[in-house]
């Protein structure tokens, strides 16, 4: 596909584009559990008041839009949180949880992601000292762990207690205690209900895979809304519910991935074609074979018989192959 030069105006909608958020059902509950959690430590630390914490867990399938919510939600509260600042201050501090997930490899990551890295090897119980420390002397108030199902794979029940007692002793910390924002896939849930007192003191959020039958409506007001903020038309054939369907099975039923979709179909048609594209389905297609390589009977928006395609795989072309 032959590429046009980009004037900035192209240039300025891409970025907006690009940058752009849709704010969905759970991440307006994880905005406002945060939003509370946030108000309530505030006004305990004026009052001196120290008390055991709350925090937030978010799960949701690889795609989901898991890391695009916490993106939007540091980018939110990046006027009412000091992150980094010059006096050491990381009232919001994340790591992505290392594998193995031991307590060590873990302990040791929460230090670097508080800007103490280790000198020389130390014990688990050591290092977990030393991270309670440093969240104290950073002033942290809330850790992001990511990917945190890692901490119940190739665990024993014994291996994930001590995980689970590790987390609660941040949240009871009578010195500091500390807020946590776990993240990751639904396996996740063993971590969490690991233990009730845990389960008790998270909020839970879970990311819902897209329905195909009730989701058509919120797919194609997605793409409208997409389309009107880069000020371009939509083709008939991105108006039904045959193409919503067909979009929602290319994303594998994930908001996130559908979100991606949609962004990098208008970005590649502007490229291409400039501000006075009209976007189809033929736009959804392009980017399609461009993600996975797939040939056009294994395109899930060419395709007929399109229920049948693996959207995960690429490089497919075993017609009769399918999933």
């Amino acid at each position: 596909m032959k590429m046009n030069k980009i004037n900035p105006r192209t240039r300025q909608i891409i970025q907006d584009i690009r940058s752009a958020y849709v704010p969905t059902e759970a991440y307006e509950r994880l905005d406002s559990y945060f939003g509370q959690l946030l108000e309530q430590r505030r006004a305990d630390m004026a009052e001196g008041i120290v008390s055991n914490l709350r925090g937030i867990v978010l799960v949701g399938q690889s795609g989901a839009g898991k890391t695009s919510a916490i993106k939007e939600l540091r980018r939110r509260y990046q006027n009412r949180l000091v992150c980094d600042d010059p006096d050491g201050t990381m009232e919001l501090a994340g790591l992505h949880v290392p594998s193995p997930a031991s307590m060590k490899h873990v302990g040791t990551a929460t230090l670097q992601a508080l800007g103490y890295p280790l000198s020389r090897d130390r014990s688990a119980p050591v290092i977990w000292d030393m991270v309670r420390r440093q969240l104290k002397l950073r002033q942290t108030l809330f850790l992001h762990l990511d990917e945190a199902q890692d901490l119940a794979q190739h665990q024993t029940d014994k291996e994930r207690q001590a995980v689970v007692n590790t987390r609660k002793s941040l949240m009871e910390n009578s010195q500091w205690p500390v807020g946590l924002l776990l993240t990751g896939m639904p396996g996740l849930k063993v971590i969490v209900n690991q233990d009730p007192q845990l389960a008790r003191r998270l909020y839970p959020i879970e990311i819902e895979r897209l329905s195909e039958y009730t989701g058509q409506d919120q797919v194609l007001s997605l793409v409208a809304r997409y389309c009107d903020r880069a000020t371009l038309e939509w083709h008939e054939d991105v108006r039904t519910a045959d193409f919503a369907s067909r979009l929602m099975h290319a994303a594998d039923y994930e908001f996130g991935l559908l979100a991606q979709y949609i962004v990098e179909t208008i970005t590649d048609a502007l490229r291409s074609e400039g501000g006075s594209t009209v976007v189809s389905k033929r736009h959804f297609a392009a980017v399609y074979h461009m993600r996975t390589a797939a040939i056009p009977g294994l395109n899930p928006f060419i395709a007929e018989d399109f229920y049948h395609i693996d959207p995960r795989q690429c490089f497919n072309d075993d017609v009769k192959g399918g999933c």
